[in-house]
């Protein structure tokens, strides 16, 4: 059993920077596949980005590519979202979530939530113009 615990959100202007950290009590992340989600007010979840365990595969969705990066940092057991260049849109509550059954990575690079089975508890970012 795993927790997680995601942080690093705030409160940002536009075209300023946050960067997010995922981190697990209880295990080392560098076992798992990370995916970042995000829940915006009245909008559905959806994928950001993921991270495989091995090689480090990193995927994005189309709206934050170029703009956000994800990491791991397999010393510490640590996964990072820098988010540069953020805009009104990405205002969300950011969530971390573990895939620690091993599921295909073809999920991870949809960007789909299938086989994630561990979940932060979230990390508002706002992004005010």
């Amino acid at each position: 059993q795993i927790q997680l615990v995601d942080s690093g959100g705030g409160l940002v202007q536009v075209g300023g920077s946050l960067k997010l950290s995922c981190a697990a009590s209880g295990s080392n992340l560098d076992h798992y596949t990370i995916g970042w989600f995000r829940l915006a007010p009245g909008k559905e979840r959806e994928g950001v980005s993921c991270i495989t365990y091995t090689p480090g595969t990193t995927y994005y969705a189309d709206s934050v590519k170029g703009r956000f990066t994800v990491s791991r940092d397999n010393a510490n057991g640590t996964v990072y979202l820098q988010m540069n260049s953020l805009k009104p849109e990405d205002t969300a509550v950011y969530y971390c979530a573990a895939d620690t059954s091993g599921s295909s990575w073809y999920y991870c690079s949809q960007l789909e939530d299938t086989g994630m089975d561990y979940w932060g508890k979230g990390t508002l970012v706002t992004v005010s113009s």
